[in-house]
């Protein structure tokens, strides 16, 4: 349910309601490591607060959508200044 599947070739998905804290952190920045040119839209079964902060400090931006499940969608991509390319 955590693998890593292609929605485009611009953006990954990775399922990750099925995991307890910390692992979904740690396979949302793996993946962003892997791919850092790629936006990443990630399902969780909690809101990630303590993801935000994180995101905001390596340079990626964020949006956030809850579901009628209780679930949350979150999207990641560089922001401007930091993408891959730019100066």
């Amino acid at each position: 349910m955590a693998a890593p599947s292609d929605t485009s070739p611009e953006e990954l998905f990775l399922d990750l309601r099925a995991l307890e804290p910390p692992e979904p952190l740690l396979r949302i920045f793996a993946a962003l490591d892997a791919a850092p040119g790629r936006r990443l839209r990630v399902r969780l079964n909690r809101e990630p607060f303590p993801l935000y902060p994180m995101l905001h400090a390596g340079g990626w931006s964020h949006r956030t959508r809850s579901h009628a499940d209780g679930g949350y969608e979150i999207l990641i991509s560089r922001t401007g200044l930091h993408a891959p390319g730019k100066a």
